[in-house]
């Protein structure tokens, strides 16, 4: 198949349903060995009886492409392992890691126990951490034997982690951790040919059913903005050798707009040259506040 990923490999986690489905079925569309990972769990991450992971590697085989299913659990380093170690068996390589598996405990904080705290940052955080690292792990390798690859890496953040969201703390908390693991990662792996960026997606999946669960199209147009598949294009082309020289940056994405977020940037600053009494820095930092961006409400806020 052609397309800007033509022959690339590309592991795609939590890609059973929702934006992962999306993805990698635009993937094999652009002609990529589509490694299909998903766990097959509900929405709170209880166990499932079904494969999701084989009904989209087999929906890419009926299509024409390649791919594979991967179902194991990728915030465990055997999972992590096995899912690189897939790829490599299967394909004989790996150029592209989409992590996108997720789930949700939502509570607000007062309600919000430890085991729901846990479970929220190990499926997003640290399944984000453990494939990166294997994957990472196996590009190193390939630099040194004087293969130095044209490697991707797609984190999957949220707006809840940009600018948090009423009763989401562990999610919040979980895709903030996520945007700065990308730059830790982004600045580590340059070396070895990885290019690494994450993305803020919104689109109607069943973590969103109840927010976005009215379609909202263009008037007209019949164009569906909350649509996962609207997210695609950009993951596939940064996952694409045509994205050379991206790195390192955050996108936030929905329906045909693609924003560069800038992050935390200094803003007003004061410095007495000696340390400051308590009420010294209080009334200056009070001064300050009056010349600083005002901070946007966090989603969920009146």
């Amino acid at each position: 198949m052609t397309g800007i990923c033509a022959e690339r490999v590309v592991v795609v986690t939590g890609a059973g349903r929702g934006l992962g489905r999306a993805h990698a079925l635009a993937f094999a569309a652009e002609g990529a060995h589509v490694v299909v990972n998903d766990l097959g769990v509900g929405l709170d991450g209880a166990p499932s009886t079904d494969s999701p992971a084989t009904q989209v590697a087999a929906e890419i085989r009926a299509a024409g492409g390649e791919a594979v299913p991967h179902t194991g659990d990728i915030a465990t380093t055997d999972g992590a392992a096995s899912l690189v170690r897939t790829a490599l068996d299967t394909y004989g390589r790996l150029d592209t890691l989409v992590n996108n598996a997720g789930f949700l405990r939502d509570r607000m904080l007062v309600n919000l126990d430890e085991d729901a705290w846990d479970a929220v940052l190990r499926v997003h955080l640290t399944g984000h951490f453990l494939p990166l690292k294997h994957a990472a792990a196996h590009w190193r390798a390939e630099t040194k034997a004087g293969r130095t690859p044209t490697a991707r890496i797609i984190n999957t953040s949220s707006g809840a982690g940009l600018l948090g969201s009423l009763g989401q703390g562990n999610y919040s908390a979980a895709k903030a951790g996520i945007i700065g693991l990308t730059l830790v990662a982004a600045a580590e792996l340059a070396r070895y040919g990885v290019q690494v960026n994450a993305i803020a997606p919104a689109a109607r999946t069943r973590m969103t059913e109840h927010t976005f669960a009215a379609t909202m199209a263009a008037p007209g147009t019949g164009f569906d903005a909350m649509a996962p598949e609207n997210v695609s294009p950009l993951v596939v082309w940064l996952g694409s050798a045509a994205s050379d020289g991206v790195t390192g940056r955050v996108f936030e994405t929905e329906g045909g707009r693609i924003t560069v977020m800038e992050g935390w940037h200094p803003g007003p600053t004061t410095d007495k040259g000696t340390r400051w009494t308590p009420a010294q820095a209080g009334a200056a930092t009070r001064t300050l506040l009056t010349r600083a961006t005002p901070p946007a409400p966090v989603y969920g806020t009146p």
